[in-house]
């Protein structure tokens, strides 16, 4: 195997397996409020785990740029240290201050995931993008099923304390830790490092072709507006940042600013604009359920008096999204037109799923909801990648949703200051899942109000549109009239017209 993007990928993948199979996550909540750390609800649901958002948002940023500075392999060796210390203190720390310091380095590995998923744009060809993207993301749904799995049937058919899948899982993150120090360091990242010779930001550009699967979604019914043009050439760098770049380096301030003007010129496309609201907003939401639910589930079946099924729950859950968000690639529907209110429409039946989960104190139908759940915000978000990435290049592909994830965060930090946390409202676990119904209600709402104005607009439109297409089309006939006696005088004084000269267009 000679290619080049074969080592690294396979080393990713690797890596991004290990990192994933995590056989005691889907028991974390009753392990915390088990014998072995004996930890309440309260302090579990309303002092450890805010830490976790608090720390995921603060350091967001930061390691995204130490990240592209750092050129990758260096943020990704961080992120495995990190999921070691996280599950060594899980294993011998005791006490809620080694609980909430466990979560800070738990939000410092998941915001080096960053890195993962764009170390491999830096080492290899354009060509692969789109296939070792699926590699990367796939592998890591794999390991998270295969994890979820395990850990159920270790527990139903051998009995095993919680404590000792926390154990299988720090071999694993060890496992995990010795793929990246074996990876080619990248040459190159997006914006402090670029190759000389290369002129600044529409060389990248050119080198990064927007995602193929998001032609699935182009039809004729589609809204001009989500043609809006995303051209880099139309804001070129200043001659500072031009020959910085062709050094091969630039300052942060130098950094700073070209991330600004990509961000406005981004978000300048309504259609991106519209999407990304409802990744944020809905990121928001299925962070809080997801975070919470075990804790939801306990209240309504303890674990220390009756056999639970966490596993095999996140397992099915996971597949299903996945295979939801497989099946999606292959469905054809204008959703320039029909976006908003199918998007209002899958918000309902996330909202509904929550409310069943709260009110029904039954743990299948909790169950049960919470598959719906995950399912549907997985198809959704799917949907929403491809609708945000067609226009896009690979920088501002990683640009806007780092961007969208920041603002999710951001407004799930001040969900969690004044919901979960003690110094807040601190309510009860029930409370909170009836507030968070009510949040994915509130997003319904608002995407079915932007449908209607959607439609009322394109309904003014039309009239217009359809005066516009007439006289073009009157323009357009006389011309060919025109073209037609030009033709005939050239044909009486003996010239050959060509087939291609005067061919009209129609609007």
């Amino acid at each position: 195997m000679s290619e080049t993007w074969l080592y690294p990928t396979i080393l990713l993948c690797f890596y991004g397996f290990f990192s994933s199979l995590r056989p005691s996550e889907p028991f974390l909540t009753a392990f915390l409020m088990g014998p072995d750390k004996n930890l309440t609800e309260k302090e579990v649901v309303n002092k450890i785990y805010p830490v976790w958002t608090y720390s995921y948002l603060v350091l967001l940023f930061p390691v995204f740029l130490a990240t592209d500075y750092l050129r990758y392999k260096a943020v990704i060796i961080l992120q495995g240290a990190s999921f070691i210390v996280t599950y060594v203190m899980l294993v011998q720390a005791q006490g809620v201050l080694c609980m909430q310091i466990l979560e800070f380095f738990y939000g410092l590995a998941t915001a080096a995931e960053i890195a993962y998923y764009s170390y491999i744009y830096s080492v290899v060809e354009s060509a692969r993008y789109q296939q070792v993207t699926g590699y990367c993301r796939s592998i890591t749904l794999v390991g998270s099923a295969v994890g979820s799995l395990t850990g159920q049937v270790l527990v139903s058919t051998a009995q095993i304390r919680l404590l000792y899948l926390n154990i299988v899982t720090l071999v694993c993150m060890i496992v995990a830790f010795l793929a990246p120090w074996f990876l080619p360091v990248a040459s190159r990242s997006l914006f402090f490092h670029q190759l000389p010779g290369r002129p600044g930001k529409e060389a990248r550009v050119e080198q990064a072709p927007a995602v193929p699967l998001g032609e699935l979604y182009r039809t004729e019914q589609e809204d001009p507006e989500s043609k809006e043009p995303l051209n880099p050439k139309s804001c070129p760098l200043p001659d500072g940042e031009a020959e910085a770049s062709r050094a091969g380096g630039k300052s942060v301030s130098e950094v700073l600013r070209t991330v600004w003007r990509d961000f406005l010129q981004c978000y300048s496309s309504q259609t991106l604009l519209c999407w990304s609201v409802w990744w944020a907003l809905s990121t928001c939401g299925y962070y809080q359920v997801i975070n919470y639910a075990q804790a939801l589930w306990e209240r309504v079946l303890p674990s220390q008096d009756f056999e639970i099924y966490n596993g095999y729950v996140e397992t099915i859950s996971t597949l299903l999204g996945a295979a939801a968000a497989f099946g999606v690639g292959y469905v054809k529907i204008p959703w320039a037109a029909w976006g908003e209110l199918a998007l209002c429409s899958f918000s309902v039946v996330i909202a509904v799923a929550v409310y069943l989960m709260d009110t029904v104190r039954n743990v299948w139908v909790c169950y049960t909801s919470y598959i719906v759940f995950r399912a549907t915000y997985m198809l959704l978000i799917t949907i929403a990648t491809y609708q945000i990435a067609v226009n896009l290049s690979m920088e501002r592909y990683a640009l806007v949703f780092g961007v969208n994830t920041f603002i999710a965060l951001a407004l799930q930090t001040v969900l969690t200051v004044i919901v979960v946390d003690s110094s807040g409202l601190g309510l009860d676990i029930f409370a909170q899942f009836l507030i968070y119904a009510s949040y994915f209600a509130v997003i319904a709402v608002i995407f079915l109000l932007a449908g209607i104005y959607r439609k009322l607009v394109r309904c003014r439109r039309r009239p217009q549109c359809q005066a516009e297409s007439a006289e073009t089309e009157s323009d357009c006939a006389r011309d060919t009239e025109t073209g037609e006696d030009v033709i005939k005088h050239l044909s009486v004084h003996g010239v050959q017209s060509t087939e291609t000269g005067y061919v009209s267009e129609k609007h």
